[in-house]
């Protein structure tokens, strides 16, 4: 059997020639190619050429010509199959197995691959030739766009005065149409309805160019619904594992190597009509490492430029702590914070690309600076206070996977550190270096890093907010209902303050029947502790975090299950281990 071509083709779209040969090929960049010498012959001038752009590697001294498949086939005697389950996994790609379940899935791929093209050839139809699209252009041009760039993003309005959920079930099975995510059951009018009616609709492309899912903006006020909403979760379409205009933004890392990671669609396109192509977003979701990985593929330099406002720099914030576990010697992870709360968009149409350019270089700052910086923000002059602050720290490098980078982030947080309190010892002044001067006190501090896991310090704010909030936790009793912890302290202090106050209706610190140092484990490391101090009068801001971290400790206990599938399946294949990974993570809450 064939491997299908969407599959080869993914597995190109997430390797570079070069990257590939350059494991194989000492190569310098020269222009647009890079050279070195042939491996099929002995030369002493490089004759052997790698042009990504082209996608293929030529050799003028044998001839010898090609892509990353053919390279790997000749330089390591492998057959075409194998070459392939070599480069899948190299791309992160789970292999293909040719069962019945993947030519099943293929042809799955292939119907929803056209509903979802239909869909946006339609509605950018409708856009340009429907009358009640005018509300929607009018938006567009106050918005800037021409349209060019409305032909370039292939951007739609889904009017409400067609059903085109019955145009296409003329051609395609109702489940099918259903999978794609595109429609959703209305009990009241009992008919789908398009999930992206009265929208502009902004295609989302997968790292080979085909559309596998949507995003959507309301072009009237209506405060009821929300601005922006996109696709959910479909067999074909993960938020986290990938990014808007990835499939053009990956053609220019050939000359260039920055990239521009922003929040929304109109930022990448209000960016690329400015002449800054070389951008990206996430969809809707906080970033994941696994987008990080896939930018690291073809880009040295990225850049995340998030709105200018609180929400924006909350959520650079959180990126910062998802994403710094990805930090590798030769790539570079930085921040850009824009002036003025505004946001990319707003801000290239008021300065220019120059100005753009110009603080960019200026004012992009590395990403162990940016989270250092929030951090001594938040941080008092109480020992206490200092004492959670550096912990944070090292708890926020243990996790950087590289341990070249690990050793150095934390050497400069603690350097940090010791420049609070320069008087307290000599040693740990400005030229101090402390890592060449003891092995063991080097390992000393990854051991007390590593003391607590992600998911205690999440447990910890958890208890911190029924200890000083517990009168509204009662009130409220239904959101801790199943909550689940994982470590054997917290789970017993849990159950002592429910057990003891009768559900946090008359809750006593004193008469817990616990040893004090859960209560005091709990009032030092819990991460929350500033903000819910700041907040403590804001009973509904306080209910929001507490429903954050319930989410991020139930996702945590799906994370762990459904790696544990995908272990076993990669070993036994089981369709039905394939589907219960994919019920959970139909359950998983992306926040």
């Amino acid at each position: 059997m064939k491997y299908p071509k969407e599959y080869l083709d993914e597995i190109k779209s997430r390797l570079k020639v070069s990257t590939v040969v350059s494991k194989t090929v000492k190569l310098k960049k020269r222009g647009k190619e890079f050279v070195g010498l042939s491996p099929f012959k002995t030369e002493k001038t490089p004759s052997f050429t790698v042009n990504d752009e082209k996608e293929f590697y030529h050799c003028f001294s044998t001839s010898e010509h090609g892509n990353i498949f053919d390279f790997v086939m000749k330089t390591q005697s492998l057959r075409f199959g194998e070459a392939v389950k070599m480069l899948s996994n190299l791309a992160g790609m789970q292999p293909y197995t040719f069962s019945k379940q993947d030519e099943e899935r293929e042809n799955k791929w292939k119907l929803y691959k056209s509903i979802c093209n239909n869909f946006s050839e339609f509605y950018k139809n409708e856009l340009f030739k429907n009358e009640n699209s005018i509300n929607a252009k009018n938006y567009l041009k106050s918005r800037g766009l021409s349209g060019v760039e409305v032909k370039n993003f292939n951007l739609g309005f889904v009017t409400e005065d067609l059903d085109y959920y019955e145009i296409l079930k003329k051609d395609y099975d109702e489940e099918i149409i259903k999978d794609t995510g595109l429609f959703y059951f209305d009990e009241k009018k009992k008919k789908y309805i398009s999930r992206f009616r009265n929208r502009i609709i902004f295609p989302i492309n997968n790292i080979s160019g085909n559309i596998i899912g949507f995003g959507g903006r309301i072009v009237d006020d209506n405060k009821n619904l929300a601005k922006y909403i996109n696709s959910p979760e479909t067999p074909f379409f993960k938020k986290g594992s990938n990014l808007y205009n990835l499939d053009k933004a990956r053609k220019l890392s050939n000359k260039l190597e920055d990239v521009y990671l922003v929040e929304g669609y109109m930022d990448v396109i209000g960016l690329s009509k400015n002449g800054i192509e070389n951008t990206v977003a996430n969809l809707g979701t906080a970033l994941t490492s696994k987008q990080i990985q896939i930018l690291n593929q073809f880009y040295n330099h990225i850049i995340i430029c998030f709105d200018g406002d609180q929400s924006g720099y909350k959520a650079a914030l959180r990126a910062a702590e998802n994403i710094i576990d990805e930090l590798k010697p030769d790539k570079k992870i930085s921040f850009l914070l824009l002036e003025d709360n505004l946001d990319p968009d707003n801000y290239i149409n008021k300065f220019g690309k120059d100005k753009f350019l110009e603080i960019s270089n200026q004012k992009s700052i590395p990403i162990h600076k940016f989270i250092f910086e929030h951090y001594i923000g938040q941080t008092t002059e109480s020992p206490s206070s200092r004492a959670i602050f550096e912990k944070k720290l090292r708890e926020i490098a243990s996790n950087i996977k590289d341990s070249l980078v690990k050793k150095y982030t934390l050497e400069y947080f603690l350097e940090k550190v010791s420049e609070l309190t320069p008087n307290i010892n000599s040693k740990f002044n400005k030229n101090y270096k402390i890592f060449p001067k003891s092995l063991a006190k080097t390992k000393s501090y990854y051991n007390e890093t590593k003391s607590l896991k992600s998911f205690e310090i999440k447990e910890f704010s958890f208890l911190y907010i029924l200890l000083a909030k517990p009168k509204l936790i009662h009130e409220n009793f239904h959101i801790i209902d199943n909550v689940k912890l994982y470590s054997d302290e917290n789970k017993q202090l849990f159950a002592e303050i429910l057990n003891q106050s009768e559900n946090l209706l008359n809750l006593d610190l004193q008469k817990l029947n616990v040893d004090k140092i859960l209560v005091s484990r709990v009032m030092n490391y819990a991460s929350i502790k500033h903000i819910i101090s700041k907040n403590l009068n804001d009973d509904e801001k306080i209910l929001e975090i507490l429903t954050e971290i319930i989410q991020d400790l139930k996702n945590y206990e799906l994370e762990q299950r459904i790696s544990e599938l995908e272990s076993k399946f990669s070993k036994d294949m089981s369709e039905s281990t394939f589907n219960e990974i994919k019920e959970l993570k139909k359950q998983q809450k992306i926040n």
